[in-house]
Order: C-alpha cells, then structure tokens, then sequence
C-alpha cells in the first residue's frame, strides 16, 4: 500500500523532515508521481485513489496469507488496511455492523463514530483492536489523517518524506525510499499519527515519543516510546521472591 498527503493535509513530525537530507544522487529529487509510478511498476494491477493533495494506491498482489490487504470508501472516508483483527466478531456488534463486515469498514465506522461523537479518545479506540494491522485512513470532507501499526508492529509500515514536503506511507520500503530517500523510517509499533494530534502512543499513551538517529550506517530516524527503567527490585512481586 502506498499514501501520500501533501503539507496542506498533514505535516510530518520535525526529526522526520530534518532526516530528508540529501535526496540521492543523479538529480532525482522525488515527490509524489515518482512514487506513484514507482508502486504502479512494482504492483502492476495497482489501484490508484487521487483526492486533491492525498492519494491512495493498494494491490492484492504479494500479499502474505495472514496479511490481506483491503480497502474501502464509505462517506468520502477513504482506508486501507493490512493484516487481520482477531476480536472482529464483537468489534462488529460494538459497532451495530451486518456479519459480513471487514476489518476496513470496522476502522471506517470506529472512526466515524470518533470523529462525529467523539465518545472516547483516539488512543482508546485503537488499543481496542487486537491481532496485527497497519491502516491508513483519510477523510476527505474533514481533510484529516489517521495511522496506525499494532504493538508488536507484525505487519511493516514505513514513513518518510517527499523533498517537496508530502508525507509518505508504505508497506513497502523500497517503494517508499524511492521518493522519500534518507527520511524513510520504520513507523513505530503501538503508535498512530493524525493530522491533529501528531505521533502519540496509543499503547502508553501518557508517555512521549521520542526520536533518535537509527544507528550507524542506517538513514532514518528511529521513534520509540519514551518508557523510564523501572528501578531494581521496585515493582510486582519482588518481595516475594525472597
């Protein structure tokens, strides 16, 4: 899957922008239809979604067994999910959806029920689903973003930044290097990004997320949940192992 959203939609988190850098060699400066052809040529039965500064491009092709890629449309509300929610049944009667919805159209209505109601906050709607998934969604009437990646981040996700500042999503890293070159970065597991509210956890979501260099010889930046060391022998069940 690929989704590119341009700075009037969403703004990329600083340390991501400030790891674009050099943007390779021979001229090529990236941006948005380098890589919507460059996913066009890797998955040629590609779908392609253009609405103003947002597109959205997915295929079934290559896909892994426990990893399907879906997509749907409902209310001008676009997603694409990857990867399989193992509570759907009562994700789908939380949600007063018919037996034969997927796990694309519970995000959908989640969404739609956060956004119109706002009965909860984003990241007690997420730490709701269990299984492995990453999804894009975009509301085009609302212009907003929401992302997202399971805990143990099972299903791969990337991110990265045009040199024309459009901000970059894929499943696939080589498609996303291709126009996002050294910004191109694992998305944190256990996190989301929206529009509005940035990079927050939603597995801890009291806790900061930080970023640091990916290591030696690796481009990128590197987000983690910011969790202090819990001191020695301080917590559950030290006592009583004495």
């Amino acid at each position: 899957m690929l989704a590119i959203f341009g700075k009037s939609v969403a703004q990329a988190p600083e340390q991501l922008s400030a790891a674009c850098g050099d943007h390779g060699d021979g001229g090529n400066e990236g941006g948005s239809p380098d890589l919507v052809s460059s996913f066009r040529e890797s998955y040629p039965e590609a779908v392609v979604f253009q609405a103003g500064e947002a597109a959205i491009a997915y295929s079934h092709e290559r896909q892994a067994l426990l990893k399907p890629r879906t997509f749907a449309v409902a209310d001008d509300i676009f997603c694409v999910f990857e990867g399989i929610l193992e509570n759907l049944t009562s994700l789908k009667q939380q949600y007063g959806l018919s037996k034969v919805a997927n796990e694309v159209l519970i995000v959908i209505e989640a969404y739609r029920n956060l956004r119109d109601r706002a009965p909860y906050p984003t990241d007690h709607m997420i730490r709701e689903w269990k299984g492995h998934f990453a999804f894009v969604l975009f509301d085009n009437t609302t212009q907003r973003v929401l992302v997202s990646a399971d805990c143990q981040g099972k299903v791969s996700l990337f991110w990265g930044v045009t040199s024309e500042g459009s901000l970059v999503f894929s499943d696939d890293f080589d498609v996303l290097k291709n126009g996002c070159f050294k910004s191109s970065s694992p998305f944190p597991p256990g996190c989301f990004f929206s529009s509005e509210q940035g990079l927050q956890s939603f597995d801890h979501p009291l806790n900061e997320v930080k970023a640091s260099p990916r290591g030696k010889g690796k481009d990128g930046v590197k987000f983690e949940v910011d969790r202090p060391e819990q001191p020695v022998g301080d917590g559950p069940g030290w006592a009583s192992a004495f």
